[in-house]
């Protein structure tokens, strides 16, 4: 695939623009940033790791030797980071803030909010970031992308485990963190005016998160996936996708080919109601700090 002449058609530039991203060192992350940086934005990247981020933006920089690039830390299970970084984009507030870092099969415990650590880093930090951040990007005329995912489908939220900290099932925890972030979203942006929102989803692709088989089972299911699902590079261009065009309730942005292959498209959601959507953005409001 001709991802230059792809972008050229389907993306405008990013010149002047700074763009946020959070877990920028994964798969579909790294990838995001060269898209990016190839429209030519400045980029924020948000990650725990020093050492990966400046390894990462070595490479960038190879790639893209005018590239405006910086590093603020930010770990989504301390709070006390999540409030450093925003105070920091608060300072030179991003254009774009979009919520790419993602945690699938992980060892589980209760965060200092009492919260189960992967519902935390796959919503509640993001929506709590976007809350804090909605003023400032208000001044920007500003854009939030969420990453969300189909695995949004496996359940309904539940407002007696709304963090489903006593589920097992990787899967089902995961999924229903996606869901509770993309449902409040939804809910939180339909009134506003100043700051668009896009809701998008990458598909399946070989990242991080799916390594977390057995590495038996992932040795043999590796090769197979790379050649069935798409590549990262190509994943992340629903997410460029969601940059450049914004989302109403209920849509999101996503593989053509059911929902896991192909070239990004806009369509309706028919996964859920509004009254599971406006539970979802009370829950998040009762627990933030």
């Amino acid at each position: 695939m001709n991802y230059e002449r792809w972008l050229k058609k389907n993306a405008g530039t990013l010149s002047g623009k700074r763009v946020a991203i959070t877990g920028a060192t994964g798969g579909i992350g790294m990838e995001l940033c060269r898209h990016v940086a190839h429209l030519d934005a400045e980029l924020v990247l948000l990650n725990r790791s020093r050492e990966k981020t400046e390894e990462l933006i070595v490479r960038l920089k190879s790639e893209f030797p005018n590239l405006l690039v910086s590093f603020i830390p930010l770990d989504l299970t301390d709070m006390q980071s999540v409030d450093a970084a925003v105070e920091c984009l608060k300072a030179d507030c991003p254009d774009l803030l979009i919520h790419n870092a993602g945690a699938y099969s992980i060892p589980r415990y209760k965060t200092s909010l009492l919260v189960d650590n992967v519902f935390q880093i796959n919503c509640l930090a993001p929506f709590y970031m976007t809350e804090r951040l909605i003023e400032p990007l208000r001044q920007r005329q500003g854009r939030v992308v969420i990453v969300g995912s189909i695995a949004h489908t496996y359940s309904k939220t539940d407002a007696a485990d709304f963090d489903f900290a006593t589920r097992r099932a990787a899967s089902r925890v995961y999924g229903n963190a996606k869901r509770t972030l993309m449902l409040a979203m939804y809910e939180r942006f339909q009134t506003e005016t100043a700051v668009s929102l896009s809701v998008v989803h990458p598909g399946i692709t070989l990242t991080n998160i799916t390594a977390h088989y057995p590495k038996f089972v992932f040795a043999l299911i590796k090769h197979p996936m790379k050649v069935l699902f798409m590549s990262p590079k190509k994943a992340a261009l629903c997410v460029v996708q969601g940059v450049f065009t914004p989302c109403r309730y209920g849509e999101w942005i996503g593989p053509r080919v059911a929902g896991i292959w192909g070239l990004p498209r806009k369509t309706v959601l028919h996964t859920f109601d509004r009254e599971e959507a406006a539970r979802a953005y009370e829950t998040l409001l009762s627990v933030l700090p």
